[in-house]
């Protein structure tokens, strides 16, 4: 039992750079409150004593202002910050390493008995103000951003806003995205200042043409191989590398578009051409 309460105390000083010293996150921490008193309360429901837990769980609603049902799962390290108006319905599952923001509900959307609330995977992150409704899965490392509404099933990995909830990202398998960063260096590609938690449109297309020229690279292979099975005498050898200089041109117009412009810009002639010529 100590050994949980270390680790929900050791979640808090992870995600939660204010947090300064134990006593501090023991004594100011609604987040961590509600936690505890779930653990005692959900205990409580599962030895059959449903008023009492049921009573623990309002207490703790009194005072941290986060109402968890008694009968939710809760996995190691879950973590609850700011937390005012959070809601956590009977049967909702949440795996371990799950960070929730204030305003967050994961709640039902039907009055039958059984299986009505969502099931989190591990590592996820669902952002303030959003409401994940109905019995179906979240999965694993994905994050949901705030005030977002989803009521369908989230895949491992994405990235889900807006209302009703839609994917915006969803992260490639390692596989995929070795052969994308073996494709960059090969053609000396460099998304800089990017990361997957913001994404950048262009970016985001010159990756896809990434995908597509190691698809067409790996096809001109099998027929160089296929070839290679019909005529003992053919040989094929190394594509020629691509030159820094091929590319200056490109990189200097590439800086003037993107001085000149602005998200509410209309395109400039000069940038119709450069998409044109794309």
């Amino acid at each position: 039992m100590f050994g949980g309460i270390k680790e929900d105390v050791a979640s808090v000083f992870d995600r939660d750079p204010a947090a300064r010293n134990t006593f501090e996150v023991l004594t100011n921490y609604p987040g961590l409150h509600a936690l505890l008193f779930h653990r005692l309360a959900h205990r409580l429901w599962n030895a059959n004593l449903k008023w009492l837990a049921r009573f623990i769980s309002t207490f703790s609603r009194w005072l941290t202002g986060i109402e968890i049902h008694p009968g939710a799962q809760i996995g190691r390290r879950f973590f609850i910050d700011h937390g005012m108006g959070v809601v956590i319905g009977e049967t909702t599952i949440i795996g371990d390493d799950v960070t929730l923001y204030q305003g967050v509900t994961l709640g039902g959307t039907s009055w039958n008995k059984g299986k009505r609330h969502p099931t989190l995977g591990n590592h996820v992150v669902v952002g303030a103000g959003a409401k994940i409704l109905g019995p179906f899965t979240v999965g694993d490392r994905a994050k949901v951003g705030s005030n977002a509404v989803v009521t369908k099933e989230v895949p491992p990995n994405a990235t889900v806003v807006g209302i009703p909830g839609r994917i915006i990202l969803k992260k490639a398998d390692s596989g995929d995205e070795e052969k994308r960063k073996v494709m960059e260096e090969k053609i000396g590609f460099d998304a800089y200042g990017l990361s997957e938690e913001m994404p950048d449109p262009v970016a985001r297309s010159l990756r896809a043409m990434l995908d597509h020229m190691h698809a067409v690279d790996g096809r001109l292979q099998m027929m160089c191989q296929a070839i290679q099975k019909m005529d003992k005498t053919y040989r094929f050898g190394e594509v020629p590398p691509l030159k820094d200089e091929d590319f200056d041109g490109v990189q200097e117009l590439c800086g003037e578009v993107e001085l000149h412009s602005s998200p509410g810009d209309a395109p400039t002639e000069r940038q119709d051409s450069v998409k044109a010529s794309t």
